[in-house]
């Protein structure tokens, strides 16, 4: 099973933790300001995307285990390109 980071299992820098918790809490504090049903959907909304990022940061743990584990296979980089552009319209 991967191995899911939060603030609390993987340290952050002292500052950029401050930071965080300084803008959180002020958005927290504007929040606090609208009404009930707004606050809901807000926490809802933050709830989700801490969930994404967590998904997201355990996938990466997963990638990264396998590829310290020798199971990488070499890309081509110009076909990532290439598909790329093709799926988000950019042609060359």
């Amino acid at each position: 099973m991967a191995t899911v980071w939060t603030l609390r299992t993987k340290p952050r820098p002292t500052v950029l933790r401050a930071m965080k918790t300084k803008t959180l809490e002020l958005a927290m504090d504007k929040a606090a300001t609208l009404p009930a049903e707004v606050q809901e959907q807000i926490g809802r909304d933050v709830l989700e995307r801490v969930d994404q990022l967590a998904r997201l940061r355990a996938e990466l743990e997963v990638g990264i285990r396998q590829l310290d584990a020798g199971l990488g296979e070499p890309l081509d980089i110009e076909e990532i390109i290439a598909t790329g552009h093709a799926n988000y319209g950019r042609k060359e």
